[in-house]
């Protein structure tokens, strides 16, 4: 009953603000309500705010004991939903598939798939010394295994 009840607060602000989107949420034993939200602008402490207050406003503290908590995605949390890929075109992600890792620049995302740019230095085909190469691949969702925004300074 009590999980219905956050559920359908939380699916509701969400569709309020459709630039948001959930992560993760989950309530543990002790009525403790985690809820992990990204957007397609980024998240500020106010859209974080809104969401708790949606949910903590409309539940009764006399008939329920609660904690609740809500946060953004981390910098270095593991992209999930496929408008985190969106959101994060043009930087450097690191990318685990079933078979291989690769590191390059978000340059596309489809439906089903993103696709990853970067360059290499390979030997010349004719002669001494190397040049560099541009490089892509299509990787489809289901074949990541991880995926992660790199931060460079």
């Amino acid at each position: 009953m009590f999980k219905t009840t956050v559920t359908d607060l939380l699916e509701a602000a969400l569709i309020e603000r459709q630039d948001l989107f959930l992560i993760e949420f989950s309530i543990q034993g002790d009525n403790q309500i985690k809820v992990t939200i990204d957007g397609d602008n980024g998240v500020l402490v106010e859209d974080c705010m809104f969401i708790s207050r949606a949910i903590e406003h409309n539940l009764d503290r006399e008939e329920q004991d609660f904690s609740l908590e809500v946060m953004s995605a981390g910098a270095t949390s593991p992209l999930i939903h496929k408008r985190q890929y969106k959101k994060n075109l043009n930087r450097v992600l690191y990318v685990k598939t079933t078979s291989e890792e690769l590191e390059g620049a978000l340059t596309e995302t489809t439906d089903s798939d993103i696709k990853l740019e970067w360059k290499v230095r390979e030997p010349k085909p004719i002669g001494k010394g190397k040049v560099t190469v541009k490089k892509q691949a299509n990787i489809a969702y289901e074949n990541i295994v991880e995926a992660k925004v790199m931060i460079k300074f």
